[in-house]
């Protein structure tokens, strides 16, 4: 048993996969719309503070009477979305998350939700704006970000522009190597009964990082969940995007329009095609 419990201590190959859709698991879909939900809680989304705010600026720099037809992709249960489309967008949200794309289709009927997995998307010259908010794109394995980029090029009308940002190295500089591990014994976000949760951090070249989730339940059942990230700095996402044909290119320190610098955690990208 203990030979087997170290195996899942050792350290991955790079952006291997989860063994699970945990995203649409029963019970941790129910605590991630929880948290998407929680307005000061900065987990699934971002507090609703920040979420009006950047609501509010990308509209004035990118607004709806110029730019009509928006993609929210990663939309989750539509707190953008909803907020953009009383803004005069119309918007298409797309997210991979069945119980939030439900929350947000019962919410409002007038925007065109989609259970998808954004890599599937196969638009041309279609939207005004594209959005990809709290820094999904870094999650994505470098294969899959040159595809996404790709798509998303094409799924924008000449002149339309793309939002997104993502975590610089200043998210990771201070996080080591380790594993750690508890017994939840009354249940919690990962099961609703007693298991056990490893963690471990692991490091890789070119600024990516895994936090490594490995849950054993009261029956002995392991699932692996990996959320990978990447960090970035000014010269690395600009040489991504200029592959994928991007031309104009802005950067800000978050989403809500702070001027760019070196410091904070966050960068924001705004392209043109």
């Amino acid at each position: 048993m203990l030979n087997g419990l170290f195996k899942y201590l050792k350290k991955p190959e790079l952006y291997a996969s989860n063994t699970c859709k945990f995203w649409d698991d029963e019970h941790i879909s129910k605590g991630m719309l929880e948290a998407h939900l929680n307005p000061q809680w900065d987990a699934a989304s971002r507090k609703n503070d920040f979420i009006l705010e950047s609501v509010e600026w990308i509209s004035n720099i990118v607004p709806s009477s110029k730019y009509k037809t928006l993609l929210d992709l990663g939309c989750g249960p539509g707190l953008y979305a909803e907020r953009f489309f009383e803004k005069g967008y119309q918007v298409t949200g797309i997210d991979f998350a069945k119980r939030s794309i439900n929350y947000a289709k019962e919410r409002n009927q007038d925007i065109n939700y989609l259970y998808k997995n954004y890599l599937d998307i196969n638009y041309k010259n279609e939207f005004d704006l594209v959005t990809l908010i709290y820094c999904d794109y870094g999650v994505l394995s470098s294969d899959n970000r040159e595809i996404l980029l790709k798509k998303i090029y094409d799924s924008l009308k000449k002149g339309g522009k793309f939002i997104f940002d993502v975590f610089t190295i200043k998210e990771f500089e201070d996080k080591k190597e380790n594993n750690t591990w508890y017994v939840s014994e009354k249940g919690g976000y990962w099961k609703p009964d007693r298991h056990i949760c490893l963690e471990s951090h692991f490091i890789y070249e070119d600024d990516i990082r895994l936090d490594q989730y490995t849950i054993i339940d009261k029956f002995g059942k392991v699932d692996i969940i990996r959320n990978w990230f990447k960090g970035y700095t000014k010269s690395t996402i600009i040489a991504e995007i200029k592959k994928a044909g991007f031309s104009k290119i802005e950067l800000y320190s978050d989403v809500t329009g702070k001027p760019y610098c070196e410091e904070p955690k966050t960068m924001c990208i705004v392209v043109e095609k």
